[in-house]
């Protein structure tokens, strides 16, 4: 069992104190989905020390096209300076295994004007199946399923909005339906003092994580046998 501290769209003033240090011990790894202040998500990353994983929100730099080989920052090969919080892997578009967690990420929001990781329904569903292919690849050569989709966005009709920049993906439901993963973490839909309670879509509980969450992943590092 994991222990996950998730964070998104608002930042919580009590994980600015000592309350973060206390709590460290109870955290294995750290999830973001989007939307967050990068001083922010590095505080929490020194803080904590623990392993921090990020998928970007619709209101953050655009951190595509980078990649880390042998310390260095590249972009399109070439040296250049990664624009993303210190300590954080970026799993957007990508599946990635930290602190024992298989995670899959897909950040961004449907688009509703030009500004960064926005994506069209059909431009979310290719990134979406290369991600689930990736998946599936990794699967097959150790039977682990994916642990955690992390997103900015819901999927759509399960905890989005009507309006233009809330409306959730419909591809994300055809992904958590392809990865089976025991939990689906974003943020992007801010409660406004409304009860936001959990959802489900077949075995995934669907977590809205806007402020923090402290949430267990069951079993992380299961395989597909019963």
């Amino acid at each position: 069992m994991a222990r996950v501290l998730t964070v998104s769209d608002e930042v919580v003033d009590s994980l600015w104190t000592d309350w973060l240090h206390k709590r460290a011990g109870d955290v294995d790894l750290v999830l973001a989905a989007g939307d967050l202040p990068f001083d922010y998500l590095e505080h929490l990353a020194d803080a904590l020390d623990r392993p921090c994983v990020l998928v970007p929100g619709n209101h953050d730099a655009d951190l595509s096209g980078y990649s880390r080989s042998r310390g260095l920052s590249l972009r399109d090969g070439l040296p250049a300076a990664d624009p993303g919080p210190a300590g954080w892997v970026n799993a957007d578009g990508r599946v990635v295994d930290v602190a024992g967690v298989r995670i899959a990420g897909l950040g961004g929001s449907i688009r509703y004007n030009d500004g960064p990781n926005q994506w069209t329904e059909r431009q979310q569903a290719r990134r979406a199946g290369r991600v689930t292919r990736a998946a599936a690849r990794r699967r097959w050569r150790d039977g682990r399923r994916v642990d955690v989709l992390l997103t900015h966005s819901p999927p759509r009709d399960l905890g989005d909005r009507e309006d233009p920049a809330h409306r959730g993906f419909v591809c994300l439901r055809t992904a958590v339906e392809k990865l089976r993963p025991a939990l689906m973490v974003h943020g992007h839909i801010h409660p406004h003092g409304q009860p936001v309670p959990d959802r489900e879509l077949g075995d995934t509980r669907i977590v809205n994580t806007v402020g923090h969450r402290l949430l267990e992943v069951p079993a992380p590092g299961g395989t597909d046998e019963p």
